[in-house]
């Protein structure tokens, strides 16, 4: 049995030009503005190292906090699935990416942190061994080529 194929749009429009036109390398604006149907905007720009805007989203962050919100869906799934009831999740990832000598650049790796609270009688260690399912299930870990690494931890709720 084939698996479903499911499709994905999104469009992008580069704003910055309305600064002034792409001349030179430090002299056009990085900003641009994703498009979803159905969702809202999200302002994007360079990571300020590349002359972006701090404020604004970039291709990094997203790349991480994508992440980062594939495995949290996973995990919760796999517990409810369980029968192990989560009553909070947080996530500081944190993604490492180094430039190459060429000025190209890639990910080396990115590291979950997940953070999670659970019913207090529930399968503590079944628990913990779920973030290594959910990392196995994980779409978007599943379509990178670099180490996606996790550092689990999960604790009983307080009465």
């Amino acid at each position: 049995m084939a698996g479903k194929t499911h499709t994905y749009q999104a469009e992008l429009a580069w704003t910055g030009a309305a600064a002034e036109p792409a001349r030179t390398y430090q002299g056009y604006s990085r900003d641009h503005v994703i498009k979803i149907p159905g969702k809202p905007d999200l302002l994007g720009s360079a990571d300020p190292g590349f002359l972006g805007d701090a404020a604004r989203h970039n291709p990094e962050d997203l790349l991480v906090a994508s992440l980062a919100a594939c495995h949290m869906l996973w995990f919760l799934h796999l517990c409810t699935v369980n029968g192990i009831c989560v009553h909070g999740y947080e996530d500081r990832a944190c993604g490492c990416m180094e430039e190459t000598s060429d000025g190209g650049g890639r990910f080396t790796q990115v590291v979950l942190n997940p953070e999670v609270v659970i019913t207090p009688g529930d399968k503590l260690d079944l628990a913990i061994g779920l973030h290594a399912q959910a990392h196995k299930k994980c779409f978007i870990a599943n379509s990178v080529n670099f180490p996606v690494l996790h550092n689990p931890k999960v604790t009983v709720a307080r009465d």
